[in-house]
């Protein structure tokens, strides 16, 4: 019989597989009714295999805020790897500060001409454009917990910012981030959606509200 040959999902796969499915509409249907904003923390979701880590609404909004405070009027941001705050600056709508995203994650280029195709392995690979000490603030979140990922993000960070830097990755790189960006850490303790294993915290080379 040629129906011998058809691969047969077991009973306990294909109930994964429908409740997967009925989780997709529901988020689906939850966008629809909420009048989905594209810039809202989630409506991206994360992707593990990228290293990506969506920050929770607070702490999100609390970065975001920090952020435009520390830019000044009219100042301008930048969020390298930091994807959840670039969403939470455009949610804010702010007419007197500008932000674009340098980010590896091509779905991104959604957001058209402030999104920046990034790849921290040639942290000097960037847009003609994009010219140097450009940005008020530079926002920075590492993908990975490694020297050399700090090290080649460092070369992005310096090459854009005017002065300022914020900076959020593992508590364990602390000497790290003094050695490559001379920043401190805050005493905010940034949260995740999901709980990382890894305790995060925020650093910075100014007098910031995080402290």
């Amino acid at each position: 019989d040629d129906d011998d040959d058809i691969p047969q999902l077991s009973s306990h796969t294909l109930a994964a597989l429908q409740e997967f499915y009925l989780e997709q509409q529901q988020r689906e249907g939850m966008k629809t009714s909420q009048g989905f904003n594209q810039y809202s923390i989630g409506s991206i979701e994360e992707d593990w295999q990228l290293s990506q880590f969506w920050y929770s609404d607070e702490t999100a909004s609390c970065l975001a805020k920090e952020a435009v405070v520390a830019a000044g009027e009219g100042g301008r941001i930048a969020c390298v790897s930091a994807p959840s705050v670039y969403q939470k600056l455009k949610e804010l709508d702010g007419k007197d500060f500008s932000v674009c995203i340098l980010e590896y994650d091509r779905r991104f280029s959604v957001y058209g001409e402030e999104f920046i195709f990034y790849d921290y392995n040639q942290p000097l690979n960037l847009p003609e454009n994009l010219l140097p000490r450009s940005f008020d603030i530079v926002v920075a979140d590492p993908p990975y917990l490694s020297e050399e990922c700090l090290q080649k993000t460092a070369e992005t960070i310096k090459y854009l910012t005017k002065g300022k830097i914020l900076l959020c990755t593992g508590a364990i790189m602390e000497e790290q981030a003094a050695k490559h960006l001379g920043v401190k850490m805050c005493k905010f303790i940034p949260k995740h959606l999901r709980n990382l294993a890894n305790e995060f915290r925020c650093y910075v080379n100014y007098a910031s509200g995080l402290d």
